[in-house]
């Protein structure tokens, strides 16, 4: 599963720079919390992979941190290549076969599972980086595994509420999104009412199999997909009284507001909107783009649709999928404290700050608090704090392509099966895998 929260996949393109003429083997890979002991006495090479969102969005930040870099250690070559998102794993997973891997790379927060149990990334000191008290929780969870970090949190990414404002105005007479699900279930039931000639019209477009939004009213509730237990063991914990109340939930808003095929997930939800069947839908914010695209959509809607947070169970928005990428070292790394002082730097506080001021998500909620309530970025930042991730766990690979979350789903909402047993059999199935790497 490729992460895609901030732009589409790109061609991958590279960049080598060099900071320094300098460049020998065998740098110190141990290290102090400031990388090495003697900054200027460090030499060798550190070889970094980022993906083309930094060089087509913040490529000062970037240089200003390769400057940083430069200036601490005078005799150590940085080389930077950017990566898209389209290869960048299969080129990731050669470079590691073959052994020319980076020192560092970014990963998407989906991906690190995958290296952290091959063992192909190194344990970072997780108190060394900046505002690591404050690190969102979920972010965090995706670089933590066995009481150890594996990667550093870099940026954030959310769900939001994606709607037509002229739908909703001639409708309910406002055209802003309600801020409680009480307020957006009544305003759901006047678009629906609104539009009742179009038997196809959705006033909430929210697909059957969408496993994530699903998820995020299990963990409304305080339920989760499975948790680890004291004898060393995870065991599905879909059957759980709290998980069942959060499907429950989700499944109740799909039969009252979808009115396409429940069966059919979320991977083209944004054509409902473009084709004026639905009124609001779950999504990416890149989504919201994709209505309005010449190609894909309506570019006539490009002023009537709008993101906002969605509002969930209890008066708090609902908690999001957690999106975003990672900074991790590589397990064979020469230079791995050199690497890691690169990555302490382009995640410190003045790093993020420039981020959050692009109104990208930060990685820690002290400077995610002004983005709340800017229009910007409001919508996703109040998402984040409560966000869940996937268990991060050897068999959740197989969990995934075994399609076991929406198959539960459909079961459910297509085939009328009762949720205790929907969840009963998921968790059966779950266990099955869980544990096991593969």
């Amino acid at each position: 599963m490729k992460k895609r929260q901030l732009v589409s996949a790109f061609g991958t393109t590279a960049l080598a720079v060099a900071l320094t003429a300098c460049s020998s083997a065998g740098s110190p890979s141990g290290g102090t919390r400031s990388g090495t002991a003697d900054p200027k006495s460090a030499t060798g090479t550190v070889t970094v992979w980022l993906m083309e969102d930094a060089q087509k969005n913040w490529p000062d930040l970037v240089q200003r941190v390769n400057d940083e870099f430069a200036a601490k250690y005078p005799n150590v070559t940085l080389k930077l290549a950017y990566q898209g998102w389209a290869d960048k794993v299969t080129r990731f997973d050669k470079a590691l076969a073959e052994g020319f891997a980076p020192d560092v790379v970014e990963l998407g927060n989906t991906e690190t599972m995958k290296y952290i149990l091959a063992g192909a990334l190194a344990p970072v000191e997780r108190s060394s980086f900046d505002n690591s008290d404050a690190w969102i929780k979920a972010l965090a969870n995706t670089c933590t595994y066995q009481d150890k970090l594996w990667c550093v949190p870099y940026y954030a990414g959310a769900r939001v509420a994606i709607y037509n404002a002229t739908a909703f105005q001639a409708a309910t007479g406002n055209t802003e999104f309600p801020k409680t699900e009480d307020e957006l279930k009544a305003a759901l039931d006047r678009v629906a009412d609104k539009n009742k000639s179009d038997k196809t019209y959705s006033a909430l477009y929210l697909p059957g199999p969408y496993w994530y939004a699903a998820m995020s009213y299990v963990s409304a509730y305080g339920g989760a997909i499975a948790r680890f237990d004291s004898s060393g063991n995870w065991h599905g914990t879909l059957n759980d009284p709290k998980s069942q109340q959060g499907i429950a939930h989700f499944v109740d808003l799909v039969r009252k507001y979808n009115k396409g095929d429940l069966a059919v997930n979320e991977l083209n939800q944004f054509e409902a909107m473009a084709r004026g069947h639905a009124g609001a839908f779950y999504g990416n914010p890149f989504e919201a783009a994709s209505v309005t695209a010449p190609v894909t959509g309506d570019p006539t809607l490009k002023d009537a649709v709008k993101v906002a947070t969605m509002p969930g169970p209890g008066g708090k928005p609902l908690p999001t999928f957690i999106g975003g990428s990672d900074l991790a070292v590589t397990a064979k790394s020469p230079v791995a404290a050199l690497a890691a002082d690169w990555i302490r730097m382009f995640t410190g506080t003045k790093s993020q700050q420039a981020l959050a001021d692009r109104d990208i998500l930060p990685n820690n909620l002290t400077q995610l608090g002004p983005l709340k309530n800017k229009p910007a970025t409001a919508a996703a930042a109040n998402a984040v704090p409560d966000a869940w991730f996937t268990p991060l766990a050897p068999g959740w690979g197989a969990i995934e392509k075994q399609k076991i979350l929406p198959d539960m789903l459909t079961a459910i909402l297509k085939n009328n099966k009762p949720i205790d047993q929907a969840t009963k059999d998921a968790d059966a199935a779950i266990d099955q895998l869980i544990n096991k790497a593969g």
